[in-house]
């Protein structure tokens, strides 16, 4: 009964469709059909068959060794124990231990591909790190030792080189290129399982990544699945060429969780043809401590926005130094590149050889200057300022009441006290206490020792009072302060 009274139905319904007027639509009201932005997904088929060949293991062989450790934020203190090591299980991690023990040797894996027919294989140096033995297994299963030529910890670059010839190598790219939303390709061992192919979009270019160590990198982010043993593995474009090389990921498992970092192919290629010529990686150096801008200190300097990089100390003897680069400038531009943060700044100076004259546009007395700087070189050894705490009041008295704007109870710091914090003779004075909320709210705290109000240096409690007896209620002053051995600008509001 019920299928055959739906032609029926139907029917009546054309009926009334058919008798009844339709309405007019004016020709101009129809909205213009637009074409798909995206069509369609790509088949990354061929473009696995002829890189594969290309893409290849590495493994680093460790052998065991007497070490001391040294409980420090979960780590052992040893200094030869791998780069890979830390880098995937990062801080935090339980690592059992004795004072003294014998670390095991063993074998830690990860990628790489061919660059040149005649054996020349990138890599990330973290890979190879405090390895006795490297050996790289191609795609046919021919297994050969490799020489480090030479590695670049700030880059994580190592260039290899094994005994053949004929070999397969793929095309490298222009990271320059490369955009965000563009589909890439990843190629690697993840816990050893060879050649493992996955695939995303690029999620964001020149992403800088302080937690890394490598400042001087604008990072490739991508959402590609990245795991351990994908290290030192090719990204690559829709064409097959290397834009990038996998190095990181961001995780607070251990695994993947969409956050992949890549270092631009670019950078990569800059540092192996020094490593070819030298052994070694030269880098410009400015010779600043930097800072973000944010709206408080932009108000404090009379920016009309938060681009640019902020110097909160100059080194003594530097090109920045030796051009009048002052602390509270703002940095906007580097040879007419424009800064929008600190992250920015870095890898523009790295790229650069030292003993080049850049053009560096600063932001001073609510105008725009260009200061011509001679870079120095960047040492590839680090300082380690260590994890000291901050000086605390002792059993002097501080000021007995705040005589500042600021609600600040000060203390003047004698000989042994500047001795100990790295200061000069007449520098700086010590925070006891703060009894003003707006000088709380902008993360001031006890034991800060404050350098300097603007420009203008303070070395006692009066200097610093007189200093800020000068704002007015609503202004915002830019204190300098010294913290566990680094200088930062505190913007604070009178009244706030």
């Amino acid at each position: 009964m019920t299928l055959s009274t739906r032609p029926l139905v139907l029917a009546a319904s054309l009926a009334l469709a058919a008798a009844a007027p339709l309405p007019y639509v004016h020709a101009q009201s129809a909205a213009p059909v637009s074409a798909p932005l995206v069509t369609g997904l790509p088949d990354f088929t061929r473009l696995v068959e002829q890189v594969g060949p290309a893409v290849v293991n590495v493994e680093a062989k460790h052998k065991a060794k007497q070490v001391r450790m040294q409980q420090r934020q979960g780590l052992p203190d040893d200094p030869d124990m791998p780069e890979i090591f830390r880098r995937f299980f990062g801080p935090g991690m339980p690592f059992p231990g004795a004072p003294d023990v014998m670390r095991p040797g063993g074998t830690s894996l990860g990628s790489g591909f061919i660059i040149s027919a005649d054996g020349d294989v990138l890599t990330n140096q973290h890979v190879v790190d405090g390895a006795d033995e490297v050996r790289v297994k191609l795609s046919d299963g021919r297994v050969f030792d490799a020489r480090v030529v030479g590695t670049d910890k700030q880059s994580d670059v190592a260039l290899l080189k094994i005994n053949a010839t004929g070999l397969p190598s793929l095309r490298l790219g222009a990271s320059s290129a490369v955009r965000a939303g563009q589909w890439v390709v990843a190629m690697g061992s993840p816990f050893g399982l060879d050649h493992s192919v996955t695939a995303g979009i690029v999620s964001a270019v020149g992403r800088s990544n302080p937690a890394s160590g490598q400042g001087y990198v604008p990072f490739i982010q991508t959402d590609v699945a990245i795991n351990r043993g994908n290290s030192g593995g090719p990204l690559m474009d829709t064409r097959g060429d290397v834009v990038g090389i996998n190095s990181q990921i961001f995780s607070n498992s251990g695994g993947f969780e969409g956050i992949s970092f890549a270092i631009p192919i670019d950078t990569a290629m800059s540092a192996v043809k020094q490593l070819k010529a030298t052994g070694r990686v030269s880098r410009g150096k400015l010779g600043v401590m930097m800072q973000a801008v944010t709206a408080d200190s932009a108000r404090a300097v009379g920016l009309p926005d938060t681009n640019g990089a902020l110097v909160s100390d100059v080194e003594s003897g530097s090109g920045a130094a030796k051009a009048g680069v002052q602390p509270m400038d703002v940095i906007r531009s580097l040879n007419g590149t424009r800064i929008t943060d600190p992250g920015d700044l870095a890898p523009i100076v790295g790229a650069q050889a030292p003993g080049a004259r850049v053009q560096l546009g600063v932001w001073r007395n609510g105008r725009e200057i260009t200061l011509p700087v001679v870079l120095g070189s960047l040492s590839a050894a680090t300082t380690d300022l260590g994890d000291d705490a901050p000086m605390t009041p002792d059993s002097r008295s501080p000021a007995p009441s705040p005589r500042n704007a600021l609600g600040l109870r000060l203390q003047d710091l004698d000989a042994d006290d500047r001795r100990q914090l790295g200061l000069k003779a007449g520098e700086g004075v010590g925070i006891a206490a703060i009894q003003g909320s707006a000088a709380r709210d902008a993360g001031l705290r006890p034991g800060d020792i404050v350098l300097g109000v603007g420009r203008t240096r303070v070395g006692t409690a009066d200097a610093l009072d007189q200093a800020l007896g000068k704002a007015g209620k609503g202004d915002t002053v830019m204190l300098l302060v010294q913290r566990q051995g680094g200088q930062v600008y505190v913007p604070v509001t009178v009244g706030g």
